[in-house]
């Protein structure tokens, strides 16, 4: 008998360990995908409410992960619907600190000019998002952020595996030329 982490469906059992172990990963993800933090937190939170209250209805058909992808891309989906509905939009900011792009960084040994030019390529990759459509944006977020695979993307956004590659492949596109064309 296992011990319920081969089961996705017995893993959700023990909620509060779910929570501490994905808790992390939805939010970084929610963050690069909203920009602002007091928004990433809370859909952060609404998602954890939501797995919580259907988690008997969690058949382990896909990975808890995945599952939790799933509920916090319809949130970042719900509340860009419901942005575009205010009759005012707050002025886009990215609320990514560097200081937190640094900590993303494998190697903290490397110098503080090898930093810089790192954090401005990152911040460079983050200004050439806002221009994706969202479901570009979805698609490389999950790819790139959360290291998830073209399937792992397909079930969360219940897009084809064709189509999450078409949006990747349009997204980098789109991205490395508008990086480029700012460096030019």
């Amino acid at each position: 008998m296992s011990s319920g982490v081969d089961n996705p469906a017995t893993e959700i059992q023990d909620f509060d360990r779910v929570v501490q172990q994905y808790w992390p990963r939805i939010l970084r993800f929610l963050l690069a995908a909203v920009q602002d933090s007091d928004v990433a937190e809370t859909l952060t939170q609404d998602c954890f409410l939501r797995a919580y209250r259907s988690r008997y209805g969690f058949r382990g058909d896909s990975s808890l992960h995945t599952w939790l992808m799933t509920i916090a891309v319809n949130l970042v989906r719900d509340h860009a619907r419901n942005r575009r509905f205010q009759f005012w939009r707050k002025t886009r900011i990215a609320a990514i600190d560097t200081a937190l792009i640094a900590e993303w960084l494998p190697d903290r040994r490397i110098s503080p000019e090898q930093r810089a030019l790192i954090n401005e390529q990152v911040q460079a990759v983050w200004n050439a998002t806002s221009n994706l459509s969202d479901r570009q944006k979805t698609v490389f977020l999950l790819r790139f952020v959360e290291d998830l695979d073209i399937l792992e993307i397909s079930e969360a956004t219940g897009l084809s595996e064709s189509a999450v590659n078409v949006h990747l492949f349009r997204a980098v596109r789109a991205i490395r030329r508008r990086v480029r064309n700012n460096h030019d």
